[in-house]
């Protein structure tokens, strides 16, 4: 595949959806380009304003939050695994309002309490907490709520 080739397809690829660098060059590779010829392709898509990291980190933490439930450790633990630097991660972290965070985990919380079938407390709070934790919200936070529901339980 010639530069051009290359170039073209990749800016259909990240004109799809916002792409991390880290993708575009995995996408790269798989074409079976050089390095130069990576560098290149890479060089031009950021020129163009087709790649742009700090973009692609707010728009990630938005849409992961918005659609996915997502907390912010989570967030940032996917952001990392994606390359992306600490600085674009604290601007994506600020993409997030307290209030809206605040209003899914509490959404997230009662929907996954309410679900939970498990009669016994103490599993249904091990339950609980592994989920929201896994959804990567702060711990102390989901325990904090635990402690909410079962006092309403009382």
């Amino acid at each position: 595949m010639t530069i051009r080739e290359a170039k073209l397809k990749l800016e259909h690829f990240c004109a799809y959806q916002e792409r991390c660098h880290a993708e575009v060059v995995s996408k790269l590779y798989d074409l079976k380009m050089t390095s130069d010829e990576i560098d290149i392709v890479i060089v031009h898509l950021i020129q163009e304003n087709f790649l742009n990291e700090s973009r692609f980190a707010c728009s990630f933490a938005r849409g992961k939050h918005r659609i996915k439930y997502w907390g912010k450790i989570r967030i940032t633990n996917e952001l990392k695994f994606r390359q992306i630097s600490s600085t674009n991660i604290t601007l994506a972290l600020k993409e997030i309002s307290a209030e809206e965070y605040a209003n899914n985990f509490e959404q997230l919380s009662e929907k996954c309490w309410n679900g939970i079938q498990e009669k016994n407390n103490l599993k249904r709070r091990k339950k609980f907490c592994d989920y929201m934790l896994r959804r990567g919200y702060e711990s102390n936070l989901v325990y904090d709520k635990v402690k909410e529901f079962e006092n309403d339980i009382d």
